[in-house]
């Protein structure tokens, strides 16, 4: 009964009323594929294949991708990449083709599944051996689109200041054991790459990246599709935060983003400690230009406040 007053039954319901069938049977049979899936499966199984999927798609392939696409034509790539020919994997500054692309192609791979991995281990202690409820919400009722929000919204948030914590004290502190693994793996690259993201030493990287990504899903019990959505959404800063490249979609944000973490990796991480930039503004450690100017820079270049401003004097004239 629970599931029937859920929101996949009341969509069927509601949604004629705005849309066409089609869409109705869409969610109806997209519905019945999650139920099943959900009934059939352990949630630990399910956790499982739909984590390796997001990272699989939305971070490994799209990298690896372009580590080929650099390694293919170089020229080309040297034009649209920031620093050039030094931010290309199998460049002499990188230690060309017999260099470290492989092992940070190899580390980074292993890392992400170490992190799948322990994320597994967690579910699986959850539910099969202390026989409590899962630690991700696996259920046949599906997420709200204001739940979905909110929890991306704070979950995002919360991997920033992490992030943001971690990185600065536990991973540049001249104090931290850990301080010299980062500074060996990560920052002895000149200049990142896509497959950059997830190359680190292991606990550092457990540190820096698994930890802050995904205690927030952990705190709050994410349903298992919103932890997909945002698990996908943090996937794609990675590669293109890290891909080196000054061509960029969503330039607003990504491209900020982008720029802080070559001025924090080439910069010797000086500054510019979180992932949006947010908590190095407020904290006064943002390096290159702080969050609110990559904003300002990149309305300015798309022209975003003369559109506006035109679209404003549009509709003033139509009233009059």
């Amino acid at each position: 009964m629970d599931a029937f007053l859920s929101i996949p039954a009341l969509s069927f319901l509601l949604i004629p009323t705005f849309s066409s069938w089609s869409t109705s049977l869409n969610l109806l049979f997209f519905y019945l594929t999650w139920s099943t899936l959900i009934i059939s499966n352990p949630p630990w199984k399910v956790e499982l294949l739909g984590t390796l999927a997001v990272r699989l798609l939305f971070y490994t392939l799209p990298s690896l991708g372009f580590l080929l696409f650099d390694s293919a034509v170089p020229s080309v790539a040297a034009s649209i990449k920031e620093h050039g020919d030094v931010a290309l994997p199998l460049s002499d500054e990188q230690g060309g083709k017999k260099g470290r692309w492989w092992k940070v192609a190899l580390g980074s791979t292993g890392n992400v599944l170490l992190g799948v991995a322990l994320q597994l281990a967690i579910e699986y202690a959850f539910t099969e051996i202390f026989h409590i409820r899962s630690a991700l919400r696996v259920s046949t009722t599906l997420p709200m689109p204001w739940g979905i929000a909110k929890d991306l919204f704070r979950g995002l948030l919360l991997r920033e200041i992490l992030t943001y914590t971690l990185h600065r004290y536990a991973l540049h502190s001249p104090n931290s054991s850990l301080t010299p693994y980062h500074a060996a793996w990560q920052h002895a690259l000149p200049a990142p790459y896509s497959l950059a993201a997830h190359y680190d030493h292991p606990l550092p990287y457990l540190l820096h990246v698994f930890f802050p990504t995904y205690l927030p899903a952990l705190l709050f019990r994410f349903h298992i599709l919103t932890y997909h959505m945002y698990l996908a959404v943090v996937s794609v800063e990675e590669t293109f935060a890290y891909s080196g490249y000054n061509v960029l979609p969503s330039g607003l944000i990504l491209g900020g983003m982008a720029r802080r973490q070559e001025s924090h990796l080439m910069g010797g991480g000086r500054g510019n400690y979180g992932c949006w930039g947010l908590c190095d503004f407020m904290a006064g450690t943002s390096v290159g230009g702080d969050v609110v100017e990559d904003v300002s820079d990149e309305a300015e270049k798309r022209g975003v406040v003369e559109k506006v401003k035109g679209k404003s004097r549009g509709a003033a004239k139509r009233r009059k």
